[in-house]
């Protein structure tokens, strides 16, 4: 009996014990649990999630499952894969969504469950899609496609339109789920807007403020079980019971992601369900690279006066962004100049029929606009074109330097764009305007469409207007507003523009946007200025003729560190410099930009080729550059920017080493060189005094540096060079 009794023991509690260890995957009852964190941008976790809804379809004991939601969304096609994946869920068991956060795409997934559940402080829709299209293909002869939109893929045209259809999908999905429960018109649901989870409730997009536990009831009722357990379906591995989450994979956490990092993983054009914090759009340095060289070789003006583009008060504006407009002008002999400082835009002005100013990004002075008071006065035009899209503005200046101008005129940049929900070009923010007065610049006009567009606060000067039904994203005021005004100033005409796009091509061509750019050409080219002669430049110092084999030895002082400094031209596209504990190898493309160099174990290729000091110099003349670059260092990667500008203040004698004198122009460049790291930031910022003849080139330097960790100031340098003796090669 006592065996028997004992042999008893030993089979319950094998059996016991065989229950309890048995793999959860045996449960008759059970209510999944699958998690979705994180920005959805990788499509191995994405094929694991769908994965885990694959094996919570085909596994009969899953009665019901939960979707627990915290992410923001992420590339289009992976979110529309995780939520077409959970609607054949839906249609085999119930699905109840629990949602941290459900933010676009992430809110795209939850409207898949039958019943969302949110906290009160969750935060919930952001309905909308974000579209990155492709910059300008540069064709090449060795790089050859096979059409014109095989490279990029998409028409600029046609991209907002692309988009739309994505946002139909979208806003259509979260329609038909959520049906008459649903609170808000088609209208309001596609604005973007973000709800705390009780107001979500109120507007429909969920049903009720509750946890993961209520949620896991609610399926387990919908399920029809009375009792249940509770288990996690893992994302990785096969075995029930295992915990895991869907992951970016970027080692970025979503709620510090960028769209330069999307961009990074999926490079453009791209098409996002994600909802991104609004500091995380900022324009990633160094991806366009320009370098602006004011041009003193225009012929002289024998009929029209040229036009003159201000490009001294930091204007965002290029010669590509304007090239239309300058073509249109051209064909009509006005010619059309870039100066880069205050006193070459002046000495412009006085055989210039009109002036631009595109985008400033530091203010007019009182004596700046005396001067442009003038200009006006005698019968010229002024065109002031503001943009508040990215690609215009500084967040440090936004309207601040236009409105230093404009205001003057009486006139003011209206903050923020402007929107109309009811009837756009394929964007909310692209509107159409079919309001016109008879002037030269509007006259004829039906409809123009006008690209994320300013205002400008109503005056007796309203040129063109909106519809009655349109917004100011800064005031949230519909009315009828005005992106252009035209004004007449004593003998001359002030016109003020809220956008900059429809200027451009393929943008130019839409409605009736070419013909208000050809009303602008008209308008410039039937103003007559005086001829006036052109002093020929008293003194200049022309390109250095240095050949293959020229050496020049300077002496070098760092601080209080003095030592020799050789410079050796070493090839046609190359020159080495020698210092006692480091050696730098240049390397430059046929026509002498510079194309990178490498020094002890540092190798820096640039986007573009770096162009050299616009010889001849000549006083007053000045240039501005911004590159970006990659550095290679010990394995590791690093992204920078140098961006800097020169200015000629005049000539001097230098006296150099040997007591040869050299003729110089003194130029003052000011350089910024920013590099992110691995483990921080450094910025370099440099002032520099350059003495540069045409027999040597460069003369003499003397610099001042600074080092910056972070945002902190590291160490300060002071440097300086002078010319020992020079040996020309023979070439």
């Amino acid at each position: 009996m006592i065996v028997l009794a004992l042999a008893c023991i030993i089979l319950v509690s094998g059996l016991s014990y065989a229950y309890l260890s048995r793999p959860r995957g045996f449960e008759r009852n059970l209510i999944g649990v699958i998690c979705v964190e994180g920005t959805i941008t990788s499509t191995e976790a994405t094929t694991r999630i769908t994965a885990s809804i694959n094996r919570a379809i085909q596994n009969s004991s899953v009665k019901a499952v939960v979707l627990s939601i915290d992410s923001p969304g992420g590339y289009a096609h992976l979110v529309e894969q995780v939520y077409l994946d959970a609607l054949v869920l839906r249609e085999r068991k119930p699905v109840v969504a629990s949602v941290v956060t459900a933010l676009s795409g992430g809110y795209y997934i939850a409207v898949a469950a039958d019943y969302i559940y949110a906290h009160p402080t969750s935060m919930v829709g952001n309905v909308g899609v974000i579209g990155v299209a492709p910059d300008n293909l540069l064709p090449s002869e060795k790089n050859l496609e096979t059409g014109p939109y095989k490279a990029q893929g998409f028409s600029k045209l046609l991209f907002p339109f692309n988009l739309s259809h994505a946002l139909d999908s979208f806003a259509g999905a979260v329609e038909e789920s959520r049906g008459d429960r649903l609170g808000l018109t088609p209208v309001e649901l596609r604005r973007g807007m973000i709800y705390m989870g009780s107001e979500a409730v109120n507007a429909g997009l969920v049903d009720e403020i509750g946890s993961l536990q209520r949620a896991a009831e609610r399926a387990a009722e919908e399920a029809g079980l009375v009792t249940y357990t509770v288990a996690d379906i893992p994302l990785k591995a096969v075995t029930v019971g295992q915990t895991s989450t869907l992951s970016n994979e970027t080692g970025v956490p979503w709620r510090e992601m960028t769209l330069a990092t999307l961009n990074s993983l999926n490079p453009p054009p791209a098409i996002y369900y994600i909802y991104l914090p609004p500091e995380a759009y900022a324009v990633e340095e160094g991806t366009v690279v320009s370098t602006i060289v004011s041009d003193t070789s225009a012929p002289p003006v024998t009929g029209p006066g040229q036009t003159v583009v201000d490009l001294s008060h930091g204007n965002k504006v290029s010669p590509w962004i304007l090239n239309l407009l300058s073509a249109e002008l051209a064909m009509r002999g006005v010619y059309t100049a870039f100066p880069s400082t205050w006193d070459e835009l002046e000495s412009a002005l006085k055989t210039a029929s009109c002036l631009i100013v595109a985008a400033p990004t530091r203010a007019y002075t009182k004596d700046e606009f005396h001067a442009i008071e003038d200009f006006v006065n005698k019968g010229r035009i002024l065109l002031m074109f503001f943009d508040p899209a990215l690609e215009f503005v500084e967040s440090t200046a936004l309207l601040g330097p236009a409105n230093s101008l404009a205001n003057r005129y009486g006139l003011t940049f209206g903050k923020g764009y402007l929107y109309n929900e009811g009837e756009y070009y394929g964007l909310y923010r692209n509107i159409y305007v079919r309001g016109f007065a008879n002037n030269t610049i509007t006259r004829d006009l039906d409809t123009i469409v006008l690209f994320t567009t300013t205002y400008l606060h109503s005056t007796d000067s309203d040129a063109a207007w909106t519809t009655s039904d349109t917004y100011a994203s800064v005031a949230e005021r519909r009315d009828s507003y005005v992106p252009i005004s035209v004004i007449t100033k004593g003998n001359g005409t002030v016109a003020a523009f809220g956008d900059i796009t429809f200027l451009m091509e393929p943008w130019a061509y839409v409605e009736d946007n070419y013909d208000l750019v050809m009303n602008i050409v008209y308008t410039i080219s039937e103003v007559e200025v005086p001829i006036v002669e052109e002093e020929e430049p008293k003194h200049n110092v022309t390109e250095p003729d240095l050949p293959v084999g020229t050496v020049k030895v300077y002496k070098e002082t760092v601080d209080k560190d003095v030592h020799e400094l050789r410079w050796t031209r070493t090839g046609e596209n190359e020159t080495r410099v020698e210092r006692p504990d480091q050696v730098t190898v240049y390397r430059y493309d046929g026509d002498g930009n510079l194309l990178g160099w490498e020094s002890d174990g540092m190798v820096v290729a640039y986007d573009s080729p770096l162009s050299d000091m616009p010889f001849p110099l000549v006083d007053g003349k000045g240039w501005a550059y911004k590159v970006g670059y990659n550095l290679t260092q010990e394995g590791y990667e690093y992204r920078g920017t140098l961006q800097g500008r020169g200015l000629v203040l005049g000539f001097e004698d230098v006296v150099a080493g040997a007591g040869e004198k050299y003729f110089c122009a003194k130029v003052k460049l000011e350089e910024r060189d920013d590099i992110v790291g691995h483990d921080g930031n450094m910025t370099v910022v440099s002032s520099e005094n350059l003495w540069v003849s045409s027999e040597a080139g460069l003369v003499k330097s003397e610099s001042f540096v600074e080092y910056y960790f972070d945002g902190q100031l590291g160490f300060e340098e002071e440097r300086s060079l002078i010319l020992l003796y020079m040996e020309k090669g023979k070439g």
